[in-house]
């Protein structure tokens, strides 16, 4: 005898949800999405099949918020029941993925007009980083950017601001102009008493090449302070 159908058997509530969360993504983007929301869609490419709805909950929860989740360490992430290798690695992969498509965007040839456009322009180079960082960028007589390079990097509290490397890459890009930036990771985007003294002390070796330093930024998250606009460069 065939089975007698359940009319009244209620309705998967998951079924098509990942169809209808992919389509709603490529009309409106994600400015209206729930966090949990937006991280399901991302861990749908590692969990090709099941409901990653609870998943996403859970790493908001572990680490506190949709941005605790990618600034999580590997080894913290994989420890989250359900996350693997493949899950782990693509969630440390986006916020890379961002800055290199932000660093390609803000290419060589741009030009500073003013200081929203320096930090505009170094808050892209630093989207993303937990550990502390100089960028160093080469300008000519108009402002516009011949080179830029990250100098080296730190703990998430300290980096070594070196002088003559600064004054090396000047003079080997050809720059009569130069902008620097760090970033505070773990702290706020006020220079200390050591930033003011290494920046003086970079701004007097520069005018004894003939280079002059036009601005020096530190940024704290999606904040920055000018030293130019702080009044801390002559």
């Amino acid at each position: 005898m065939p089975k007698e159908h359940n009319a009244n058997k209620p309705a998967n509530p998951h079924a098509g949800h990942r169809e209808r969360l992919k389509k709603r993504f490529l009309k409106e983007g994600l400015d209206h999405f729930e966090p949990h929301n937006a991280l399901e869609l991302l861990l749908f490419f590692t969990n090709p099949r099941g409901d990653v709805n609870e998943l996403a909950h859970e790493l908001i929860r572990e680490f506190g918020s949709f941005s605790g989740v990618f600034d999580a360490d590997y080894s913290r992430l994989v420890k989250v029941k359900g996350v693997g290798d493949h899950t782990a690695t693509l969630i440390k992969l986006i916020p890379e993925i961002g800055r290199y498509y932000l660093n390609d965007r803000s290419s060589t040839g741009t030009i500073f007009n003013t200081t929203a456009d320096v930090g505009e322009f170094v808050k892209a180079k630093f989207f993303g980083r937990k550990e502390e960082a100089v960028l160093i960028i080469g300008l000519d007589n108009k402002l516009k950017v011949l080179k830029w390079e990250m100098l080296g990097a730190g703990s998430s509290t300290s980096v070594d601001i070196s002088v003559k490397k600064i004054a090396d890459f000047a003079l080997k890009v050809g720059a009569t102009r130069v902008a620097v930036a760090h970033n505070h990771p773990s702290g706020t985007a006020l220079p200390s008493a050591q930033d003011r003294s290494t920046t003086a002390t970079l701004q007097r070796a520069l005018n004894l090449l003939n280079i002059q330093l036009i601005e020096h930024i530190i940024l704290c998250d999606n904040d920055y302070i000018s030293f130019k606009e702080s009044g801390f460069l002559d």
